[in-house]
């Protein structure tokens, strides 16, 4: 079985920066309570206050997938729409 991980980063715009700091503990939260959820990090830089490190991994990819349909019709997926995503996906046999 292969692992999904993602691994990488996003750029907030400053006009939402404030709605996504608020809502970011909640996202983790419900993120590391999926199935298939084995590690979820999401981390501001102390540098870059608009850019949040980000590393997710699951069990296998239809876990991840769920995941990202979940994400896609949930206040996060609607509050950052306008974020610059810097990711990349892989798979990694286990």
């Amino acid at each position: 079985m292969s692992k999904a991980i993602l691994q990488g980063y996003i750029v907030v715009p400053d006009e939402d920066l404030d709605e996504i700091l608020n809502e970011l503990p909640i996202h983790i939260k419900l993120t590391r309570e999926e199935n298939g959820c084995t590690n979820f990090q999401v981390d501001q830089s102390p540098s870059a206050v608009r850019r949040f490190d980000v590393y997710e991994e699951f069990i296998d990819q239809d876990s991840f997938e769920t995941h990202q349909e979940r994400v896609s019709g949930s206040r996060w997926g609607m509050i950052t729409k306008n974020v610059s995503r810097h990711y990349k996906v892989e798979t990694v046999n286990q």
